[in-house]
């Protein structure tokens, strides 16, 4: 059965595909909840084609309404999980506004670099002043103790109430397009107007994250919620492949976070 799930994912997706497997069988033999850590939403696309008709629910959270990077309690259909149970954590990010600046880029860096998986972490928001991110409540208090700098800026990582989460200025574009191939460089060329060559360039330069992971492949296929961040352009994210034109080209649905 597991060879054709296999099929329909990326050889790379199969030790995550391996784990919720598990996951899966574990509810439904023991008929206990499961939490998994924070989840991209392609993860979470995969989580939804294998659960599929199964007599089990699915509840996400991810600090806030809009998040990116969620937790999901895979769920016999009888459980309803409380916010409380998805054992989440708002972390600030205090430092001198009026003198420093932060980024997203050097914060998760920060955030990695004391020896944490990025799967304990949330998204990272920012509001033009202030920089918060979600952590799993496990880990706040090692994060809080390790971090008090961020590059050659001093910080001070302080829990947040749900009453006090930032509203991030993000602002994601809807943009329909329609590309030659779903080739990392063919779209990251299409949406922000460069060449395939430019495209190739910053992909081997390794200025580009899939899903919050360097990819050096310029030949790689998307797919469906597949997040992609260009270092000086932007981020994209597949939102809908709406099929092939009459020349062969994909029509697709993206959003579009330009920088």
């Amino acid at each position: 059965m597991i060879e054709n799930v296999y099929q329909h994912f990326r050889k790379e997706e199969r030790p995550f595909i391996d784990a919720l497997s598990e996951w899966i069988t574990e509810v439904e033999d023991q008929y206990t909840p499961y939490l998994t850590d924070f989840l991209d939403p392609r993860q979470m696309y995969i989580v939804e084609s294998l659960v599929g008709k199964r007599d089990l629910k699915l509840y996400y959270f991810g600090g806030y309404e809009a998040a990116e990077r969620k937790r999901v309690f895979i769920c016999p259909d009888y459980y309803t999980p409380t916010q409380e149970e998805f054992k989440i954590d708002i972390c600030e990010i205090r430092y001198p506004t009026k003198f420093a600046k932060l980024s997203h880029s050097k914060i998760l860096g920060t955030l990695m670099s004391v020896g944490v998986k990025r799967e304990y972490f949330g998204d990272i928001v920012f509001d033009g002043e202030r920089w918060q991110f979600f952590v799993d409540v496990g880990m706040k208090n090692y994060v809080e103790n390790q971090v008090d700098k961020i590059g050659n800026v001093s910080v001070r990582i302080e829990t947040r109430d749900y009453t006090e989460i930032i509203t991030p200025i993000d602002d994601w574009t809807l943009v329909q397009d329609t590309v030659s191939s779903m080739r990392l460089d063919a779209i990251i060329a299409s949406i922000f107007k460069i060449s395939r060559q430019r495209a190739k360039q910053l992909i081997e330069a390794g200025k580009v994250k899939l899903n919050w992971a360097e990819q050096l492949r310029p030949d790689f296929e998307l797919g469906l919620l597949d997040i992609v961040s260009v270092r000086g352009y932007g981020r994209i994210q597949i939102k809908e492949i709406e099929g092939k034109t009459k020349k062969d080209k994909w029509r697709i649905q993206f959003g579009v976070l330009f920088k």
